[in-house]
């Protein structure tokens, strides 16, 4: 990895540390807080593509665990991470890679509505299965309840989708972060 990528990497972790400062909105039916910093894997994903975008979110996760308080609240620590927030914040970096990677073969065919759908199928689709699942086992909730749950924060993500898209397709439009090897080069990679 070059230094260039280093820095994108480090520099989207940052970003989602920084919409951690955003305070958590607590819900009382729910274990789980809704935050910001879901935009941020959604962008990371659709910014840096997938080895960079999954790289920072890894970095970010890795950071939690340490115990830096980069969450939403200032929370972090292992025990973030076994909590009832645990599944969905451990999905993020796979979530940033699934999103990245639609982003990456959809290159010379991007439009708004697709990058809307990537960040749901990635940001909201992925890390809610992989949230509430997590959810259901660390609490006395069943599935069901857990997903009924979480359906208080689909207006939320749909906005930060929406939001997320928009502004990925204008930094790629103006300084594409994301190097779409070209069809010679693939095929001699292959």
């Amino acid at each position: 990895m070059n230094l260039r990528s280093m820095m994108y990497v480090s520099l989207m972790a940052a970003v989602v540390a920084v919409l951690g400062l955003l305070p958590p909105i607590m819900l009382p039916f729910t274990p789980v807080p809704i935050t910001a910093q879901t935009f941020g894997v959604m962008l990371a994903g659709a910014v840096l593509g997938a080895k960079r975008g999954g790289l920072s979110l890894l970095v970010f996760v890795l950071l939690v665990a340490v115990g830096a308080p980069v969450l939403s609240g200032g929370r972090g620590g292992l025990g973030i991470l076994v909590g009832p927030s645990g599944g969905y914040i451990m999905s993020w970096p796979i979530a940033a890679f699934l999103i990245g990677y639609l982003v990456e073969k959809s290159w010379n065919h991007l439009s708004l509505w697709k990058m809307v759908l990537f960040n749901i199928i990635g940001g909201v689709l992925f890390v809610y299965a992989c949230g509430i699942t997590y959810l259901s086992f660390v609490t006395d909730l069943t599935w069901m309840q857990a997903a009924i749950s979480a359906l208080a924060y689909i207006p939320g993500d749909v906005v930060k989708a929406v939001l997320s898209g928009t502004i990925a397709l204008q930094i790629q439009k103006a300084y594409p972060l994301i190097e779409k090897k070209t069809k010679a080069e693939n095929r001699i990679a292959s």
